[in-house]
């Protein structure tokens, strides 16, 4: 089973690309999978030490069954296990997740993401049981929680933590962003989970917790200057790591404004898409439904667009910086 221990330095989280016309109602066979193999060949060349698929961004709460199961065999047969690799399996009920989870660790993924049921919110002792009876049924396959508080009603605060250490003891990393709490979740699940948080949250959850975050999730956007941050951090080299981030707020300057926690909840995989597109680095296609384009106001399109250039730009800016791949994907 994955550990905590072997993920580390940057985690590339892809979409799930579309083909023209997926956004209608009747679409199907939606995914282009010439271009999704593109995406993870270039990802590793360029020196993701891990990918995630299938969460939010990768659109696994709109992809028919038939779309789900020729994108895992796509990703993990480009992979070919050469950087580890998380598959999402969030589903409505938990039987459904069971399907999906037999699913892609018989492909060969190296751990799961997971989320909580989604329809009625779960309580605390719902939450904890959740992951406890997954972990009790693939003893042997990690867990990534997916600690999406909006999208699952759920705070996954200090209680939770507390309860997952104690009764899930497959869950080896979290997509976790809440500084606040970060030094009382290590403590409390004794270093067992890599907590690992997006752009600038890798940076502000360092800040915290220097010794122990080494896990930064970054989008399919191009990864040098995520490199670049991830190294810093890790060498413990701060005042570098201030000057990136810096950086990378400048970037994303043009969608912050129009992305307040409310708005980001509705909007979260258009904002993506578009600022993936306008990076040119991926080519992610339209929105499934029922999050298609037409119901994005213009001036948040816009704004997305705007930050996707800015990282472009960033992206040439660090480029020159060579890395080398701080995990265990080819540099």
């Amino acid at each position: 089973m994955l550990t905590a221990d072997e993920v580390r330095g940057v985690v590339a989280v892809i979409p799930t690309p579309a083909k023209p016309g997926s956004e209608s109602v009747l679409a199907t066979d939606t995914v282009d999978l010439d271009e999704t193999a593109s995406m993870i060949q270039n990802l590793i060349r360029d020196g993701a030490d891990a990918l995630m698929a299938l969460g939010t961004t990768g659109e696994c709460a709109t992809l028919s069954d038939e779309d789900y199961r020729k994108f895992v065999d796509c990703v993990l047969t480009t992979v070919n296990g050469r950087i580890p690799t998380f598959m999402g399996a969030t589903a409505l009920g938990t039987h459904e997740m069971a399907k999906r989870i037999r699913f892609v660790k018989e492909q060969g993924a190296s751990a799961m993401l997971l989320g909580i049921p989604m329809w009625q919110p779960a309580t605390l002792d719902m939450a904890v049981q959740h992951y406890a009876g997954i972990s009790a049924a693939f003893p042997d396959f990690g867990i990534m929680v997916y600690c999406n508080a909006r999208a699952f009603r759920f705070p996954f605060g200090l209680d939770f933590w507390q309860g997952i250490a104690q009764k899930a003891p497959t869950v080896m990393a979290a997509k976790f962003s809440q500084s606040q709490i970060i030094k009382e979740a290590v403590e409390v699940t004794k270093g067992r989970v890599n907590f690992c948080s997006g752009g600038q949250g890798a940076y502000r959850l360092a800040k915290v917790c220097p010794e122990n975050i080494t896990t930064g999730w970054w989008l399919a956007e191009g990864l040098a200057p995520a490199k670049a941050l991830m190294d810093a951090i890790l060498s413990k080299d701060m005042e570098r790591a201030d000057k990136i981030a810096e950086d990378m707020e400048w970037a994303h300057e043009p969608q912050r404004a129009i992305n307040s926690p409310e708005i980001f909840a509705s909007f979260n995989i258009q904002f993506n898409r578009v600022f993936m597109e306008a990076t040119g680095y991926c080519k992610p296609g339209p929105v499934r439904p029922p999050y298609i384009y037409e119901t994005m106001p213009k001036e948040y399109y816009d704004g997305c667009w705007a930050a996707g250039e800015r990282w472009a730009e960033l992206e040439k800016k660090y480029a020159g910086m060579k890395v080398e791949a701080i995990g265990g994907g080819e540099s």
